[in-house]
């Protein structure tokens, strides 16, 4: 049986993946902190093991005290924060700990996937309004994005390490909390945009994001950056229209003109870190909520993995929306 570990277990993404490798009969190792949350981490057949990246020897004790990883996936990382410089503390010199404590115990496993981000690349030209190809010069705009740019370039720049890098877009689906938010706000009747309605964006389902990384993980394919989506372009307009249809909800359309976003996010973000919780909607962030083209190519995952989403958009936010009033969050 072969050994994943899943950094980052108990965040949204991680969750899903430690269930889908439990499924396809991994031995999982579910990578966590002391404080981790393990509400969705109950299978009795998950192995535990605390990690401590910021202590590179902490991790090269940790490692030589076991087996070596066939696989590893690094989802573990940083998307909101009130201290700024944590992102590439977090984001990146973390990654890099990680993969030289791997090294230097000889642990190196057969594939390290690491869970990038769109985000890295920044946004596409607003004038042309064409996807974001991988062959394009990355131009991220905010912290978190050039943080875990860094981790990507850092990974690449090793000879011989079996990495894959995937770069997700709009990942949703249930335990999700940002998009979460709109789905709040249309119950309450408010629809939101920012400068437009015709914002270009484009989503992936959770689960058909975790089956890729297994698919991946088994494959041949190795020392390559894929940008991964449902296949599918969007609007925000058409996001929030399946949002309504499903709630069975009529809004108030509010359209913010960008000037005025940054002021009430700063205002926001502060308050918000004042109470010690740092903000959904923060000034980082509002960096990618104001640009309008996030399209991006992402025909080599079916090319090299025979990616085919189960859930389209519409069917993944009906589910998404069922699970939330199951758990009568909504």
């Amino acid at each position: 049986m072969k050994k994943v570990l899943v950094t980052g277990a108990s965040g949204f993404i991680g969750s899903f993946l430690v269930e889908e490798a439990l499924r396809q009969n991994f031995e999982v190792y579910a990578g966590i902190r002391k404080s981790s949350n393990r509400k969705y981490l109950s299978n009795p057949a998950i192995h535990f093991v605390e990690l401590n990246f910021k202590d590179k020897s902490a991790l090269t004790k940790m490692l030589n005290n076991r087996d070596r990883f066939d696989y590893i996936i690094h989802t573990a990382g940083l998307i909101k924060t009130c201290h700024k410089d944590d992102f590439k503390t977090i984001n990146y010199q973390y990654t890099k700990n990680f993969i030289e404590a791997l090294q230097e115990t000889a642990k190196v496993p057969d594939k390290f996937l690491f869970i990038s981000s769109l985000a890295a690349f920044g946004p596409g030209n607003e004038k042309t309004m064409q996807p974001i190809k991988p062959t394009d010069t990355p131009n991220p705009v905010t912290l978190y994005g050039k943080s875990k740019l860094m981790a990507e370039q850092y990974i690449q720049s090793l000879p011989d390490f079996p990495y894959l890098i995937f770069r997700p877009t709009g990942v949703y689906g249930p335990r999700e909390k940002d998009y979460y938010l709109a789905y709040k706000a249309i119950k309450q009747h408010i629809e939101s945009y920012i400068g437009t309605k015709e914002q270009h964006i484009t989503f992936l389902y959770v689960t058909d994001l975790t089956r890729l990384v297994l698919d991946a993980l088994q494959s041949d394919k190795s020392q390559k950056a894929y940008f991964v989506t449902d296949l599918k372009q969007y609007t925000a307009q058409q996001f929030n229209n399946i949002i309504k249809k499903t709630m069975n909800k009529k809004t108030l359309v509010l359209v913010f003109p960008k000037f005025f976003i940054k002021p009430f996010v700063f205002v926001s973000e502060k308050l918000s870190c004042w109470f010690g919780k740092p903000a959904t909607l923060n000034t980082d962030k509002s960096n990618e909520l104001i640009c309008k083209n996030w399209l991006c190519e992402s025909d080599e995952i079916v090319k090299d993995f025979g990616f085919q989403p189960e859930y389209d958009l519409e069917r993944g936010v009906q589910e998404t929306i069922s699970w939330f009033k199951k758990e009568k969050l909504l």
